[in-house]
C-alpha cells in the first residue's frame, strides 16, 4: 500500500470542540484512566507493609504475573474493544479491577496474590485501550494532536495522586486499607463510565468493512513499526519509574526524602513534553507523528548521555537534566499509543491498533527488571543509562520506515 492509495480515503469526520458532549467524553475517559492506577501503585506503596505483615517471600512475582497478565490482555481489549465499544470495555472492565483489587486486600497466601495478580493485570488492560478508542471517536485528525497531549497528562497525574491515596490509606488504616479504598473509587468511576460515556458521531458501519478495515490494520507494517518502538520506549520508561528513585539512594547517595522528591522530575518533564509534542503535530500537519517522535527519541539518546556526564555533580542539575529526559520520552510515548495510533486504525479499528501497539510496549514493561539487575551488576549504573539511550536509538530506528506515508491525517482504510 503506497502513500498515493492511503492519502486517496475520505477524511474523517469531525466533532465539534464545542460539543458538550466531547467534552464530557474527553473529561469522563481523562478521570477513568487516572483512577485506573489506583489499582496499580497501591502495590509499590503496600510492598513493605504486607512482607512485615505476612513475610519477605509473599508478592515474589506478583509483578512480573501482573506485567505479563497486562501485556496478554491488550491484545485481547484491542480485539474486544472495537465489538463491544468503549463505554461496555471501560465500564465493566473498571468494576473487574475493582472487584480484584478488594480481592487482593482480602488475600493472605501467594498463591493467592498471584493468580489475582492475574486477573488485575487481565482488567487493567482495558483502560489505555477503551479510553483512547473513546477518544478517537470524540477527535478529529486535525486537533487530535493537542487534545490528546493534555488528555494523555492522566496517566502521569493519576500516578501521582493514585501513589498519595495509597500512602495516607496505609498509614491511617492499614495495608488493606489502600486495596479496599481503591477498589471503591475504581467501582464509582467505573459505573459512571456505564452511565456518561456515549459513542462518537460516525455512523456504524456494516460487519463486513469493519472486518476489512481490521485486517488491514493487522497486515499493516506501520503498526507492527509502531510496536516495535514502542517496545522500545516503554522498557525504558518502566525501567526509569522503577529503578530511578533507588539508582538516587543507592548509587548517588542521596537520602530516601531527597531520592523520591528528585525522582518526581522524570514525570514531571513527561507532563510538559506529551503537551508540547502533541501540541506540535497539530501546528506540522506536514510532518508525520512518526517523524517527531522520532526526533523526540534522537533527542532522549541526548539527555541521556548528558545525565550520565552531569546527573551525579548536583542536585538541581540532576533534578533538570532527568526532566528533560521525561520531557523526550513522554512526548513519544503518548503521541505513538494515542493520536497515532487513533489515526492508524479510524473508527472501526482503533481498539485494535491501540491494543496491539500498547501490546508490544508492555512486553517491554515486562523485560525491564531483568535488563536493568543484569546490566547494573555486571558493568555498574552508568552502563544502564547507555543501554537506555542505545534503546532510545531503536526506537527512532524502528519508525524510519513510516516516514514515508502520508495517511497521517487519514484513517488506514474504509469510510469514515
Amino acid at each position: 500500500m503506497n502513500a498515493i492509495s492511503l492519502a486517496s480515503n475520505p477524511t474523517e469526520s469531525s466533532p465539534s470542540p464545542r460539543d458538550s458532549r466531547a467534552w464530557t467524553a474527553w473529561g469522563i475517559t481523562w478521570l477513568s484512566y487516572a483512577v485506573y492506577y489506583f489499582g496499580r501503585k497501591n502495590i509499590s506503596v503496600t510492598k513493605a507493609a504486607i512482607g512485615r505483615a505476612l513475610g519477605d517471600r509473599v508478592l515474589h512475582g506478583v509483578e512480573t504475573t501482573y506485567l505479563a497478565a497486562y501485556a496478554l490482555g491488550q491484545y485481547g481489549s484491542g480485539w474486544l474493544g472495537d465489538r463491544v465499544g468503549a463505554r461496555r470495555l471501560v465500564g465493566l472492565g473498571m468494576l473487574a479491577a475493582a472487584a480484584s483489587s478488594f480481592a487482593f486486600g482480602m488475600s493472605r497466601s501467594g498463591a493467592a496474590f498471584l493468580a489475582i495478580a492475574f486477573c488485575t493485570g487481565q482488567a487493567q488492560s482495558t483502560g489505555w485501550t477503551g479510553n483512547a478508542k473513546a477518544m478517537q471517536e470524540w477527535t478529529a485528525p486535525a486537533n487530535r494532536g493537542r487534545i490528546m497531549g493534555v488528555w494523555a497528562t492522566c496517566y502521569q497525574v493519576g500516578g501521582i495522586v493514585a501513589t498519595a491515596f495509597a500512602a495516607w490509606m496505609l498509614s491511617h488504616f492499614g495495608w488493606q486499607a489502600a486495596y479496599f479504598g481503591a477498589a471503591a473509587v475504581i467501582a464509582v468511576v467505573g459505573v459512571a463510565v456505564l452511565v456518561v460515556l456515549r459513542p462518537g458521531p460516525v455512523p456504524v458501519q456494516p460487519a463486513s468493512q469493519v472486518r476489512i478495515d481490521r485486517r488491514a490494520v493487522v497486515r499493516s507494517p506501520i503498526l507492527w513499526c509502531y510496536g516495535a518502538s514502542y517496545f522500545f520506549i516503554k522498557l525504558i520508561r518502566y525501567s526509569l519509574l522503577f529503578w530511578l528513585p533507588y539508582y538516587l539512594e543507592i548509587e548517588l547517595r542521596y537520602p530516601q526524602g531527597q531520592a523520591g522528591y528528585l525522582s518526581t522530575s522524570f514525570e514531571i518533564g513527561g507532563v510538559a513534553g506529551t503537551i508540547a509534542l502533541g501540541w506540535l503535530s497539530d501546528r506540522l500537519p506536514q510532518v508525520s507523528r512518526s517523524l517527531l517522535s522520532a526526533a523526540s527519541l534522537v533527542g532522549l539518546a541526548c539527555a541521556l548521555f548528558a545525565y550520565t556526564r552531569v546527573g551525579g555533580s548536583s542536585r538541581a542539575l540532576n533534578f533538570a537534566v532527568m526532566a528533560a529526559v521525561g520531557f523526550l520520552l513522554f512526548g513519544p510515548d503518548s503521541l505513538l499509543s494515542g493520536a497515532a495510533a487513533q489515526d492508524l486504525g479510524g473508527r472501526n479499528a482503533a481498539a485494535l491498533a491501540l491494543g496491539m501497539i500498547n501490546g508490544f510496549g508492555s512486553i517491554g514493561a515486562v523485560s525491564q527488571e531483568l535488563m536493568t539487575r543484569a546490566v547494573s551488576r555486571a558493568w555498574g549504573w552508568n552502563a544502564v543509562f547507555y543501554v537506555l539511550l542505545i534503546l532510545a536509538v531503536a526506537a527512532a530506528s524502528a519508525l524510519a520506515p513510516t516516514f514515508r506515508f502520508a495517511f497521517r491525517r487519514v484513517p488506514l482504510v474504509g469510510p469514515r
